[in-house]
Order: structure tokens, then sequence, then C-alpha cells
């Protein structure tokens, strides 16, 4: 089964933070995004590959008004290389 890495879990939970702070649910985003409602729930499930492209990320952030970088970690996210073998 394919799923996100830590560093895109955490790009996804920062999305998801300053999402439900503004007051907006999936549906606002996946308008934004012209995407169904679906594919963010697809992206914020953790058991999807479904992942934010980069041009999304800037959409995103255009409309609430905040940089892309505030949904990228501020550390590296080390990932347990065993379970990716």
């Amino acid at each position: 089964m394919n799923t996100k890495s830590k560093f895109e879990l955490e790009i996804v939970r920062k999305v998801r933070t300053i999402r439900k702070e503004r007051n907006k649910g999936q549906t606002y985003i996946a308008m934004v995004l012209k995407v169904s409602d679906g594919y963010i729930g697809q992206i914020e499930g953790e058991r999807w590959p479904a992942m934010y492209t980069y041009d999304q990320l800037n959409k995103i952030a255009i409309e609430f008004g905040c940089s892309p970088q505030d949904f990228i970690p501020n550390e590296c996210i080390v990932e347990n290389l065993a379970s990716s073998i």
C-alpha cells in the first residue's frame, strides 16, 4: 500500500491547520484548486498517496494570504529507512 512520507504528512498537517484556523473546509480547498472534495480527502488521508503539487500549494497560499513556505517543515524530517525498503 502506498502511503505518504513523514515529510509529506507534515505538509498536509500544516495546510490542514491553517485551513482550520481560517474556518475553511475541504470543500473550500477543492473549490480553490478546482478538484473534487474526495481528492482533498485523499490528500489529507494518511493511507492515500495523493499529495498537493507545488502549484496547488501556491494557490492555497495566495488564497490564505500566506507564503507557500508556511506549509513546508522548518526542520528536516528523518524517515525510518528500514520501513521504506
